[in-house]
């Protein structure tokens, strides 16, 4: 079994590709636009050139993604995604590189079950939690 997060962006799912492409090094493995749909009657007007569905890969991770209905209004609210990084560098530039455009919520820091422990909205307001394993 395995649980992979889905994330509906509302019209700004290729953007928030290209931003997790270039911060979190993330690898698209597939991307369906929704003129490629077969089915184009349950498609959003105006859809066309919009992301249908997309796999990212960010590290040992699969991260499934969408533009949705393309309503321009997403909310990401009562869960985070956990990043974990090999040493407290390399958590201080994902944490710098998701907080471009967003805004911390806990800085990094030693906590008592890691020495590098943060969290972020990203600029799409996904919430992140950045850590170094103990």
């Amino acid at each position: 079994m395995q649980i992979q997060p889905y994330l509906s962006f509302d019209g700004r799912c290729e953007e928030a590709i290209e931003f997790y492409r270039r911060t979190l090094g993330a690898k698209v493995e597939m991307l369906m636009r929704f003129k490629e749909a077969p089915e184009q009657g349950m498609n959003p007007p105006e859809a066309g050139d919009k992301v249908m569905h997309s796999a990212l890969r960010i590290g040992e991770s699969m991260v499934l993604a969408s533009d949705g209905r393309c309503t321009g209004k997403p909310s990401f609210q009562g869960f985070a995604l956990s990043l974990t990084a090999a040493n407290e560098a390399e958590a201080s530039r994902l944490f710098d590189a998701l907080a471009d455009g967003g805004q911390v919520q806990m800085p990094l820091a030693k906590t008592f079950f890691s020495p590098s422990f943060g969290m972020v909205a990203d600029r799409f307001g996904v919430s992140w939690m950045v850590y170094v394993a103990a």
